[in-house]
């Protein structure tokens, strides 16, 4: 008998997405997502390269969307009361 994987991104409670991580790899992932937009911010200045930087973050944006979406509970609009 298998072990159920846990979702690293929990549905958030109001709204449609996901939340804050609830595993350590959801951390490192987030982690690594603001690290990596520091590097982008530094490394490609907005006001002197506005165009790379956008698609840069909108990049790095869409990467770790994907993980969410691999690794989170499922998305949908949540109320408060569909969680009781």
């Amino acid at each position: 008998m298998s072990r159920p994987e846990r979702y690293w991104f929990p549905a958030k409670r109001f709204g449609w997405g996901w939340g804050f991580p609830v595993t350590w790899q959801g951390w490192v992932a987030l982690l690594v997502y603001v690290v990596l937009l520091c590097l982008v911010m530094v490394i490609f200045e907005p006001h002197q390269h506005p165009f790379v930087f956008t698609v840069r973050v909108a990049l790095l944006t869409l990467a770790l969307w994907a993980v969410c979406w691999v690794k989170g509970e499922p998305p949908r609009w949540h109320w408060d009361k569909d969680r009781r």
